[in-house]
């Protein structure tokens, strides 16, 4: 999950007076976010996830209290769709940006090395990012 989360409000409205939208994303952020923000959308596009299939026009439901995300499209829109994706291919065939490609897992997930799992028995706490 790439830490390009901060994402600036497109010119067109800033020109038309808007200060705020909701803007979401898979990806993450050091703390320079301002306004409505939704982060660490799961899976992420790049692994299939649903933001893979948004297209323009789409409505997005956002429900926070129920933490809730609904691409509001048919189910047989969003097979149809799904059907047509093909995961992106990495550039990468060696180093440490494929094996963060490959072994990091998902953020619902805790974004940790799948092959550490289970593995250390160390307690990390909360202060410990």
């Amino acid at each position: 999950m790439a830490e390009v989360g901060n994402m600036p409000l497109p010119p067109k409205l800033l020109k038309q007076g808007v200060t705020d939208m909701v803007r979401i994303s898979d990806a993450r952020m050091s703390g320079t976010a301002y306004g409505t923000v939704v982060l660490h959308v799961a899976p992420e596009a790049s692994a299939g996830g649903t933001l893979a299939f948004v297209e323009n026009g789409d409505y997005i439901e956002l429900d926070v209290e129920a933490r809730r995300l609904h691409l509001d499209v048919p189910d047989e829109e969003l097979i149809r769709r799904r059907e047509g994706w093909q995961p992106p291919e990495s550039p990468y065939d060696r180093g440490y940006y494929k094996l963060y490609i490959d072994h990091v897992l998902q953020a619902d997930r805790g974004a940790d090395l799948d092959f550490l799992i289970g593995g250390s028995g160390a307690h990390v706490t909360r202060d410990s990012h």
